[in-house]
């Protein structure tokens, strides 16, 4: 079974692409953000080490305490690398018993979304690495549009992130998500390349 890592900066589209796997491919895709605050809030390891390094409050009645967390996190490097060194080894323990599950099942291929691939070692989980990347100006739109922010707020977010290039050269296969682009063919292109049977 390949292990396909696919990454993107923000407003790239990789969760698109993530979906047109699924839905076109029958693709299985473990989404490292979604299953991370799974984890935060089910996992007793994880639990007793941010209480441990936050204190109680960090947890409420209502689950984890989201603002809390976050201004710990963006308050310094350190902080955010702290949480990152108690959460990130357990997505990842998570990640390959969930891979494991899908190889038993005969898939011959599976996907992992992560915004921060290359950064967090997660692409040292996979076979093979894919970027999406889209236009600056698209990128910016699309997320002002989702995420009800300014421009200024999106150009930070983005410049905080490594650049689509750095991402590119990084990768083995790189889709482009355009207006105009056709995803399909593009992801037809590298299961071609995998000699991943088209499920579609």
């Amino acid at each position: 079974m390949i292990k396909l890592g696919i990454t993107g900066g923000i407003g790239s589209g990789k969760s698109f692409v993530s979906r047109c796997l699924k839905e076109g491919f029958s693709v299985q895709v473990y989404d490292t953000d979604r299953e991370a605050k799974r984890l935060m809030l089910e996992h007793e390891g994880i639990r007793a080490d941010l209480i441990a390094l936050l204190g109680e409050e960090v947890y409420t009645a209502a689950g984890l305490n989201k603002p809390l967390l976050a201004a710990y996190i963006f308050s310094s490097p350190e902080n955010a690398q702290k949480v990152n060194a108690i959460v990130h080894p357990r997505v990842k323990e998570d990640f390959r018993n969930w891979a494991f599950r899908q190889e038993q099942a005969g898939c011959q291929l599976v996907g992992v979304e992560s915004a921060i691939l290359f950064e967090s070692g997660f692409d040292r989980e996979v076979d093979k690495t894919l970027t999406v990347s889209a236009p600056l100006e698209l990128r910016i739109t699309r997320v002002m549009e989702r995420d009800r922010v300014g421009r200024e707020q999106v150009l930070e977010r983005i410049t905080a992130q490594i650049s689509d290039e750095e991402r590119n050269r990084l990768s083995d296969f790189s889709v482009e998500n355009a207006e105009t682009s056709d995803i399909h063919a593009q992801l037809v292109r590298i299961l071609s390349v995998l000699n991943v049977r088209n499920e579609d």
